[in-house]
């Protein structure tokens, strides 16, 4: 089933992008207004190896936003049969400068790095604020903490996994939208799962670029809204055969006693309301260039792992929720109305907000 669009449209493309993304925009399926939600989109890539080279390749050429790349590795001449954004001269250097180096080339795609090591700890507050997640990494263990992360911001994972020469793609996401059922990584694979590293087995490198490819195509159309997301499927590629399979994919017993919360609409507003409580759920770097005047600042994250007392705080009066471009603001404010609160949007955010404040 087709899904509603992640992220509201930028209301316009540079000209230079106008002109880049015209193949896109002559889509009928997609069109401008897809072309102007892949711009205003925010994407976190977890890892820039086989599965993450390809899919930065695709998303940047696509005109995303931001990418948010996760990784701490340096480059080793062995990636070069399968890592397609690095190069010679970039063995010994981090692989997240040849992310920077790959968007630059390509479109106006903003990237930001990460280097921090993903833990259980961490990965939620430093993963919060992108509009989805592509996980390509090779351990069970780094994609638990991934998933877990996911989870807990209900936001939408974009999963792959290759080795030897087969290849998986799916979408997991704990709270879709109502008539989807929720799908979460240990409905494929129980906790604790191991498998063998790609440097014991090996991985055909075509099948990186293939699997990647078909990764960066579901983060694409859940941006957008447009086809049919593989939630509730999984793809099985073959690279031997030349084959690509489905097959459903649906709750364990474990978690289907758990149904996903409804995703609801929810209004916004121009600007806010004389004796409204503002909360800024961005990160520290973003308030750091302007808020509004008397917001409070609470993250996404932190919002989200206390929103029981946070709405408690709050009951009573009327919230206005505000992010940079609303995707944000609408979890966080979807979360506090679900605990009774008062909780509307600044419509577009603070980008919005500074377009409407310009003289006509």
């Amino acid at each position: 089933m087709s899904l509603p669009p992640l992220v509201e449209p930028v209301d316009a493309l540079s000209s230079r992008e106008q002109l880049r993304t015209a193949r896109h925009q002559r889509l009928a399926a997609l069109g401008s207004d897809g072309q102007r939600r892949i711009a205003a989109s925010s994407v976190g890539v977890i890892g820039a190896g086989g599965l993450g080279a390809p899919v930065v390749l695709a998303l940047a050429a696509a005109g995303v936003g931001t990418i948010v790349v996760f990784d701490d590795d340096d480059v080793e001449l062995s990636n070069l049969q399968r890592q397609v954004i690095h190069r010679l001269q970039d063995v010994g250097r981090p692989k997240t400068d040849s992310v920077v180096r790959v968007a630059a080339d390509l479109s106006e795609t903003e990237v930001r790095v990460v280097t921090t090591r993903l833990t259980h700890e961490n990965a939620a507050e430093l993963i919060s604020g992108v509009d989805l997640v592509l996980d390509g990494t090779d351990s069970f263990e780094s994609r638990e903490v991934v998933a877990a992360a996911c989870e807990r911001l209900a936001v939408p994972l974009v999963w792959g996994t290759v080795q030897e020469f087969a290849g998986l793609v799916t979408v997991f996401w704990s709270a879709p939208p109502r008539p989807a059922e929720a799908v979460r990584l240990h409905d494929l694979y129980p906790p604790g799962s191991e498998a063998p590293s790609c440097s014991a087995v090996g991985v055909f490198g075509p099948l990186c670029i293939q699997a990647g490819s078909m990764m960066a195509s579901e983060a694409l159309k859940l941006i957008t809204g447009i086809g049919r997301p593989l939630l509730g499927r999984i793809a099985m590629i073959d690279a031997l055969a030349g084959t690509v399979r489905e097959a459903p994919l649906r709750a364990s017993q474990a978690t289907a006693s758990a149904p996903p919360s409804p995703v609801e609409a929810v209004a916004e507003v121009d600007h806010p309301a004389d004796g409204a409580v503002v909360i800024d759920v961005r990160e520290a770097e973003e308030v750091a260039r302007g808020m509004l005047p008397g917001a409070r600042h609470l993250p996404l994250a932190a919002l989200l792992e206390s929103v029981d007392s946070t709405a408690a705080e709050l009951a009573g009066s009327e919230v206005v929720v505000v992010c940079q471009v609303g995707a944000r603001a609408r979890r966080a404010a979807q979360a506090l109305r679900g605990r009774g609160v008062n909780a509307v949007v600044l419509r577009g955010g603070m980008d919005g907000y500074e377009r409407r404040r310009q003289p006509a």
